[in-house]
């Protein structure tokens, strides 16, 4: 019978089936909308000159709230995406969109008050804009979301580590960008997937934690870590070596978490079987079919 042998030299196969670097993936909401936003408010700038310095002062002021009225709304639907991406997940600390629209209105109405210095035009302004705003964008997620009959001390715990693994994930990927290899990035982000498959499955069943705190937290902290100290060597000396034994520690991470999350699924197929043969014996005992 035919064997396999491995050694020092031999390469490596990843035992997972391959995943498509994009599989899985969801369209953003952060677009062209946003992106229009930061280029509408620059025609104030030809607006503040040769118009005396009050001019000047109210439509600078005016381009800067819009501005960053902008940013704030950018930043708004990034938080929002990563809310709707989870099953548990706290509500966005500041509500941004909702900052972004306040802070439109008020551009809008200080760049119509140096048009025009009266108190109705700037007001219709300020209305109308934050009315838009809010009617293009929507407003902030302002609850925390969870699982029924999950009390509240176990979401947060799932929703504050699964946080902290997403931010270890995001480390990763703006690390390994620094190696200049596009095949690396599409590795990380393969990993990435069997890691995020994981988090889904504890945020499905808070009780899962305790079995997976470790994944969360040390094992993604070391891979951060060693993804970090990878892309500075790499991209000083594209050192072959060092690429195969990162990419060996990105497969041993990836059979790990995705054996970790089989086995929690397995368990949690075990207890609804038992759910359901209790029940089942429940319904005897009474007497009913």
């Amino acid at each position: 019978m035919a064997q396999k042998f491995s050694g020092k030299y031999s390469p490596r196969v990843s035992k997972l089936p391959k995943r498509e670097a994009f599989q899985g993936a969801k369209r953003s909401k952060v677009g062209g909308r946003v992106n229009l936003l930061f280029i509408v408010p620059l025609p104030l700038i030809w607006q503040s000159f040769g118009n005396g310095p009050q001019a000047l002062a109210l439509n600078l002021f005016a381009l800067g709230c819009l501005l960053l009225a902008a940013w704030m709304t950018r930043e708004g639907l990034f938080a929002q995406e990563a809310y709707e991406a989870r099953k548990i997940a706290r509500h966005p600390a500041m509500p941004r969109k909702l900052f972004g629209s306040v802070l439109t209105g008020l551009g809008l109405a200080i760049a119509g008050y140096s048009a025009n210095s009266d108190f109705i035009a700037p007001s219709i302004y300020a209305i109308v804009g934050c009315s838009l705003h809010i009617m293009a964008f929507g407003i902030d997620p302002m609850r925390n979301k969870g699982i029924e009959g999950v009390d509240l001390f176990q979401t947060d715990r799932v929703a504050r580590a699964v946080s902290e693994a997403e931010e270890h994930l995001h480390a990763m990927s703006n690390a390994v960008k620094r190696a200049g290899d596009r095949t690396l990035e599409s590795r990380v982000t393969q990993f990435q997937q069997t890691a995020r498959a994981l988090f889904r499955t504890v945020e499905n069943d808070p009780r899962d934690l305790t079995a997976a705190r470790r994944y969360l937290g040390v094992y993604l902290l070391g891979a951060k870590d060693a993804t970090v100290k990878f892309a500075d060597i790499y991209a000083r000396t594209h050192d072959t070596n060092a690429r195969s034994n990162y990419e060996a520690l990105l497969d041993d991470l990836e059979e790990n978490f995705a054996a970790r999350n089989q086995k929690l699924l397995l368990d949690d197929n075990s207890d609804l079987n038992i759910e359901i043969d209790v029940l089942r014996e429940r319904l005897q005992r009474e007497g009913v079919r």
